[in-house]
């Protein structure tokens, strides 16, 4: 009989407490094997878990102190030998044996006295279906590594592009992009600490609150479609000039809504940039734009960009402007409670404040 079609010899662990038997086995199968013997279950199973376990088992049932089905039954409890394809060899030829050791886990069944060229068709017939098992097995883990692979390629690009974007955006504004950073962090600050309070709960789950801090730089992405004179003038704007500035919320939605439009596919990652973009400027009140929404009909993520977006732009330094100290700052954004912003939020921002004064000196424009 040929050999199996392995680069190396299989090894066949030949397990049985007499020793005539394990005799008889390995001179059968040396030829054409590795073989290795225990005497014994408990032996059995050492030599499985060790560092260079056997490709298959050919397992005696009746023995002395651990019998075969036991060493079965501890061979499939055991991540490292779960897999070693077992083939009872045995005198009990009972149907009702063999279906018990069939439901262990065995691939077969043999009665002895056994038929030489039965054990070895059987023997090469499991070792290839183990090969292709294992061969399988690699070949998925090797697709879940490139899926992942890719996925974390994917994730990269679209957390850079978000941040090429915002950061165009906020260098036409006269700001820096550490003000991009900032606001990242308030926001995503301001929604894991509300990420179990009940009125927010449902929206910021992991997923999501990663989702509003990645697109979150996004949020003045519609500025670049605002004429310089009016974008970068450092005193008051005239009504007229405040007009158009405001038209920057929905510019920003629009490209959004324009790049699904041409992808052919409305984009979940970009649901929350369209929201922050188009509504962090309303209020609370209804007092806001571009549509004019009040409490809870503004997206909660931009009911968080509203308090992230002032707090930072009271506190930086502009053109138009001096920087504002934290005190102040945050006196602003509690008078605004109920008016400008959601009370929640507010009550979010207070509970928060250590961490949005150590994302200010973290970030700080002052520093290279």
């Amino acid at each position: 009989m040929d050999a199996p079609s392995f680069a190396q010899k299989s090894v066949v662990l030949v397990v049985d407490d007499t020793p005539d038997n394990l005799s008889l086995m390995s001179g059968l199968l040396k030829d054409d094997y590795k073989v290795k013997i225990a005497n014994s279950g408990e032996r059995a199973l050492k030599v499985a878990s060790s560092d260079t376990p056997p490709d298959i088992i050919l397992l005696d049932i009746m023995m002395p102190e651990m019998d075969g089905y036991e060493v079965l039954k501890r061979l499939r409890t055991d991540e490292r030998t779960s897999d070693i394809p077992v083939i009872f060899l045995t005198a009990k030829a009972e149907t009702e044996d063999e279906r018990y050791g069939l439901e262990l886990g065995a691939v077969d069944y043999i009665t002895k006295p056994v038929s030489p060229p039965i054990v070895m068709a059987r023997l090469k017939t499991h070792l290839a279906l183990k090969q292709a098992r294992d061969f399988l097995k690699d070949k998925n883990e090797y697709l879940e590594a490139e899926v992942q692979r890719r996925t974390e390629e994917i994730i990269a690009i679209q957390d850079v592009t978000i941040l090429a974007l915002g950061s165009l955006a906020e260098t036409r504004d006269n700001e820096t992009g550490n003000h991009i950073r900032r606001t990242q962090m308030y926001i995503g600050a301001l929604a894991r600490h509300l990420k179990a309070h009940p009125r927010f709960g449902w929206l910021l789950t992991d997923e999501n609150i990663s989702s509003i801090y990645k697109t979150a730089p996004l949020h003045d992405i519609g500025k670049v479609g605002i004429p310089d004179n009016i974008l970068m003038k450092p005193g008051k704007l005239t009504d007229e000039e405040f007009e158009i500035m405001k038209s920057h919320a929905m510019l920003g939605k629009s490209a959004i809504e324009e790049a699904e439009r041409r992808l052919g596919l409305e984009v979940e990652f970009l649901k929350f940039a369209k929201e922050i973009a188009y509504c962090h400027h309303e209020k609370w009140d209804g007092s806001g734009y571009p549509e004019g929404l009040s409490a809870d009909d503004i997206p909660v993520s931009a009911r968080l960009m509203a308090v992230a977006d002032v707090y930072d732009a009271l506190i930086s330094k502009r053109v138009y402007k001096s920087a504002m100290p934290h005190e102040k700052a945050r006196a602003i954004i509690v008078e605004g409670k109920n008016k400008h912003f959601d009370p929640d939020v507010v009550d979010a921002f207070l509970a928060v404040e250590v961490k949005f004064l150590a994302i200010a000196d973290q970030c700080s424009d002052n520093k290279e």
